[in-house]
């Protein structure tokens, strides 16, 4: 804020400047080389290579509801702004009156029609920058919006996606449960045979019968985790469940997209989050400008042109007919005594700007705690790629050759009964393993921001008239 000169600009109130984030890392733990960074793209989601999951992800981003509230969100921040803003302007307004007046007395009669047509205009000067500060903050404020919706937007599709491959990995698992199953019926079958033949005995059926009804029961609990998961991807897309269908059955067709991490640095422009808590924090330092802007004078001018009749009413000197009148007044208040209310409101917003710095810095520090858990998640799930698959190998190789042994009644049933159970148990990790994949993907692309960055939510532009960072 330019201050006039003398005694005006020693009491002239100031910005302070935005504390400095802490210090980034110079690169991530478990980050690959930089050469290799890709950051996500805005249609990350279009890596995985699924048009089904393209197209529930872009249903969401026009009909989900958490989405609809925040975008009205911005357009309540944006109008909030507008009317901080008119508080820099004068404000004009217009006004007509008629009043008829009649009298009688001893002395006679009379009655007269006054009437007035004016416009009138009236500004408050803002020697110590308490409307531009608040013009600011409001508009900072609607920023902060804007990026509080891009963070929401980047959840609510994220979830989309984490709750697709969830269905489709439940779909992939009883599909493996009833494998399971059935090669349990196929067992019994041979199981009953041999009773029969005098070769196994009752145990062996009671078993393998247990075997079968297990198998049965762990159908029924994913079919009804997937009907469970699918009501949930139906409530993010804002869709009703009851009518509502997902057509992919497995995970196989979908593809790994090549993501990576960049400079830590460059995360704290790619995180919506970090933006809105970095808005939030200067509106708060405006707001405290304006807080004590207000502990100053302040000196409102106002005037009004127009026609009336009387031309000049009033307590001594009226001067008849209808003819132009005009008005000037100017208004100088200093609050004196309020009971410390002024004081109070300072020290309120003070203590608010000092909450929102740790919230900023604590922002920081969740983004660059994200980043390194999902490539952390990563690195480890690479490393048990390979024994996830020599598992699921050896476990099928081991229940072939039981179930052979057994029909050829060189081998006992429990041992053919571990080795189902142990290749069920790794059918069923593998798919896990796959969907865990997954999963940190689209963790480690939300947690580098899902292609936003910080011009995608704009700033202001230019600093307001009453606002500097430096002492005047």
């Amino acid at each position: 804020m330019s201050c006039a000169s003398g005694v005006l600009a020693s009491a002239c109130v100031t910005e302070k400047p935005l504390p400095p984030p802490p210090a980034a890392p110079a690169r991530f733990e478990h980050a690959a080389p930089p050469a290799n960074a890709a950051w996500p793209s805005q249609d990350w989601y279009r890596g995985f290579g699924n048009q089904e999951l393209d197209t529930l992800v872009d249903f969401a981003a026009s009909h989900n509801t958490d989405l609809a509230q925040a975008g009205e969100r911005v357009a309540q921040a944006d109008a909030r702004a507008r009317q901080a803003g008119a508080a820099i302007l004068p404000s004009v307004s217009g006004e007509a009156s008629g009043t008829y007046l009649a009298g009688h007395s001893a002395q006679g009669s009379g009655h007269e029609l006054d009437w007035l047509a004016m416009l009138s205009a009236s500004y408050e000067v803002d020697f110590w920058g308490k409307n531009r500060a608040t013009a600011h903050a409001a508009l900072l404020e609607a920023g902060a919006s804007r990026a509080e919706r891009a963070t929401i937007e980047l959840t609510i599709l994220g979830g989309v996606a984490d709750e697709y491959f969830h269905v489709l990995a439940l779909r992939e698992r009883a599909a493996i449960a009833r494998l399971n199953r059935d090669a349990a019926q196929k067992t019994l079958a041979a199981v009953e045979a041999r009773f029969g033949a005098g070769l196994a005995s009752p145990t062996d059926a009671a078993l393998q019968r247990a075997a079968l009804d297990r198998a049965e029961i762990a159908i029924a609990g994913l079919d009804s985790e997937e009907m469970q998961s699918r009501a949930a991807l139906a409530l993010l897309l804002g869709r009703n469940p009851e009518d509502f269908e997902v057509l992919g059955t497995t995970l196989e067709s979908l593809d790994e997209p090549a993501v990576s991490a960049g400079l830590p640095s460059e995360l704290l422009t790619r995180r919506p989050d970090v933006a809105a808590a970095e808005a939030n924090l200067r509106a708060a330092s405006a707001d405290l400008t304006a807080a004590r802007a207000a502990l100053f004078p302040s000196l409102a001018l106002t005037a009004a042109a127009g026609v009336q009749d009387p031309a000049l009413p009033a307590t001594i000197v009226t001067i008849g007919g209808a003819g132009p009148s005009l008005s000037l007044a100017a208004n100088l208040t200093q609050p004196i005594f309020d009971h410390g209310r002024l004081r109070a409101r300072r020290d309120e917003v003070a203590a608010r700007e000092r909450e929102l710095l740790a919230a900023y810095r604590a922002a920081i520090l969740a983004a660059l705690v994200d980043v390194e858990n999902a490539l952390g998640a990563l690195q480890h799930l690479d490393a048990a790629r390979v024994f996830q698959q020599e598992s699921l190998a050896e476990s099928e190789r081991a229940f072939e050759g039981a179930r052979l042994r057994y029909q050829h009644g060189a081998g006992d049933l429990l041992t053919l009964l571990e080795a189902q159970r142990v290749l069920y148990e790794a059918r069923d990790q593998f798919i896990q393993y796959r969907l865990a994949r997954l999963t940190a993907l689209v963790a480690l692309c939300k947690a580098l921001g899902g292609g936003w960055q910080a011009s995608e939510a704009p700033m202001p532009a230019h600093r307001s008239p009453g606002e500097s960072h430096a002492a005047s």
